[in-house]
């Protein structure tokens, strides 16, 4: 009984040759979700929705065993899936933040411990699953080109080939894991935070915002690996993409009023807010990190250095609210997922901490709203 469970939580039937035994010679594609994205067309007039955040969900067996950690989440996902499904806000999507594997390179990684557990998502849960590369996946290699980069990257795009947009697509930027999507009155942008610097991207990424009807997108969100902003271990020292996403994405993001920007790679959750002002008034754009899927768990580390950023944005008065400060010690911040609700111009989220963190409330409870409470 217990073989069989386990065979079956595996994505096997009774019979079937155990995983870690299973061909291994190429990733196989995670199953598309029984319940597709409609078209943007076909999505227009939706205005009240859920979608879920997580991301860092490397394991401590990957390539020989399922994903434990991993595999907690996923149950609460799925609980948090079944409870919204006939509500006023079901959940449509799910967004995953980077470092899917401990080693992107290795193909048992991918098949025998992270995409079983996607398969039950967008299976059992039945919504469209996606995901941005994080350093885990592809290398911490800057340049598109780089030869230690094109294994992890192969791998990733061939677990996920029914699950984004496709090459040629207008939401696609050929041969990158960078692609956009809209439903209802969201826009999501995915893009590789590994090569912050590369122009062609940010070229593609600045022409899907100019592109952009905002009088039906009002809500724009953005979710890639690296976190602009973080008071985990990895704050005590500006690496080049955190330097890159600070210096010209955020200027580009301010420009055309993304509501959230959402990352990872701290295995923590912290909230930070950014009140800036241009010539159409004061806007909040909110930074969620929510690396908790798996991946050691990080604790504060301190808070980072916002001298150059502040100075640097003098002209839009920018000013930086520390929302959520992870905790000391790793026991504070659990794994958890976020449940991102909109509701027209309104959004909101909730944190859901599992196995021993259920009662995680970082607010003081555990939802809150991104928007300024009215003076």
């Amino acid at each position: 009984m217990v073989l069989l469970v386990a065979m079956t939580w595996a994505g096997l039937s009774p019979g079937a040759r155990p995983l870690a035994e299973q061909e291994v010679g190429a990733v196989q594609a995670i199953h598309p979700p029984s319940a597709p994205l409609p078209s943007e067309e076909q999505s227009r007039d939706i205005k009240k929705f859920s979608f879920i955040l997580y991301g860092d969900t490397r394991g401590r067996h990957d390539g020989s065993a399922i994903q434990y950690e991993h595999s907690m989440v996923m149950e609460g996902i799925l609980a948090q899936i079944k409870k919204l499904r006939n509500s006023d806000f079901p959940v449509r999507f799910v967004l995953q933040t980077g470092d899917a594997v401990a080693h992107g390179q290795e193909i048992a990684q991918w098949n025998v411990s992270f995409s079983p557990v996607i398969n039950r998502l967008t299976t059992e849960g039945g919504v469209p699953y996606f995901l941005v590369p994080g350093n885990h996946d592809v290398s911490s290699a800057t340049s598109a080109g780089a030869p230690q980069r094109q294994a992890g990257l192969r791998n990733l795009l061939d677990a996920n080939r029914a699950l984004i947009p496709a090459d040629g697509s207008p939401r696609r930027l050929s041969g990158y894991p960078t692609y956009a999507f809209g439903y209802g009155n969201a826009f999501v942008i995915g893009f590789d935070s590994n090569l912050a610097d590369d122009e062609k991207q940010y070229i593609w990424a600045k022409n899907q915002l100019e592109g952009l009807d905002r009088s039906r997108y009002v809500n724009i969100f953005v979710f890639c690996h690296h976190a602009p902003f973080s008071s985990g271990p990895h704050s005590a020292r500006l690496d080049e993409s955190t330097v890159v996403l600070r210096t010209r994405y955020l200027p580009l993001f301010e420009a055309h009023h993304v509501r959230a920007v959402l990352s990872g790679h701290e295995h923590l959750y912290e909230h930070w807010a950014e009140h800036y002002t241009d010539g159409t008034g004061t806007h909040r754009m909110d930074f969620i990190v929510s690396g908790g899927g798996g991946a050691p768990l990080y604790a504060y580390h301190g808070e980072p250095n916002l001298n150059d950023y502040l100075k640097a944005n003098a002209g839009l008065k920018v000013r930086l609210e520390h929302l959520v400060r992870p905790g000391s010690q790793e026991a504070l911040t659990p794994y958890h997922f976020v449940v991102i609700r909109v509701d027209g111009y309104q959004v909101s989220l909730q944190v859901f901490g599992v196995g021993r963190g259920v009662i995680f409330q970082p607010y003081h409870g555990n939802s809150t709203t991104l928007q300024d409470s009215p003076k």
